[in-house]
């Protein structure tokens, strides 16, 4: 029977070519397309499109370069159907939390897997399954003209994303979009509204967007996150997040219901 075969290398994918150029998919095999060494797990990782997948780590980055590529996770986003990059995602996911719970947090004995995605103790029997990292992020609107945008510290490149940050234990999800502008900017920000949800398995997280309006305060930037903040208007914008990723999504979004006004 044929299996997705979703294989990482450190923070890389294996992607098969396709008969057109500039094309990948997700290995589709009845075995293994990378050979298996005795210490490597093979994780279940459930269907799709009516297909059993399975997701594996190796060690070496070589492999035959004439039918697969190594490819960051990120720029898979790029060459992969929407549906195979987001079963990458949850992929990946797996492997990070399989990596991280070897031995029991309680007892420090190994642990086995109990089903495809838990885990249990063989010394005490405590039982624990993979965790999400939850987040918000938010776009604050000034009027219909102003946008809030941000460099964060840990930002890679000069682009300028959305004010974000992770949800506390105890707190609601619009509690913590107040937080975390309160704390980053100074403001206070009102009319909270959800937008969308967004697996971000960099390593295992998930982005909460949502809309807000500017109610008062100046800013006064927390240094210790962000490297720069501004209010920008449409005609003025910087280099913005790339298209993966909520934050262009919900900036594109108040660029498309400016035009619609």
């Amino acid at each position: 029977m044929k299996t997705y075969y979703f294989v990482f290398c450190k923070e890389s994918i294996l992607l098969e070519r396709t008969s057109k150029e500039g094309l990948f998919t997700i290995p589709l095999c009845e075995e293994p397309p990378i050979e298996l060494k005795p210490w490597t797990t093979v994780l279940k990782t459930g269907q799709l499109n009516g297909i059993e997948t399975r997701s594996y780590r190796i060690d070496s980055p070589e492999v035959d370069e004439s039918r697969y590529e190594l490819c960051p996770l990120r720029q898979s986003y790029y060459k992969l159907p929407e549906d195979l990059y987001l079963k990458a995602g949850k992929c990946q996911e797996l492997n990070y939390w399989d990596q991280n719970t070897k031995f029991c947090g309680i007892c420090g004995g190994p642990m086995a897997f109990h089903t495809d995605i838990s885990k249990r103790c063989t010394e005490c029997g405590k039982e624990v399954w993979p965790q999400l990292a939850t987040a918000i992020i938010v776009l604050i609107r000034r009027g219909n003209d102003e946008v809030l945008l941000a460099q964060g510290r840990n930002f890679k490149s000069d682009f300028f994303g959305l004010i974000a940050g992770f949800v506390e234990t105890g707190e609601t999800l619009e509690d913590a979009v107040r937080r975390e502008v309160w704390e980053e900017t100074g403001l206070k920000v009102k009319n909270i509204r959800y937008f969308d949800s967004q697996p971000w398995p960099y390593p295992c997280g998930l982005m909460v967007g949502f809309n807000a309006e500017y109610e008062s305060g100046e800013l006064k930037m927390q240094r210790e996150e962000l490297k720069r903040v501004a209010w920008f208007n449409r005609s003025s914008l910087p280099k913005l997040p790339e298209k993966l990723s909520i934050a262009r999504r919900l900036i594109d979004n108040w660029l498309e219901c400016g035009l619609s006004d």
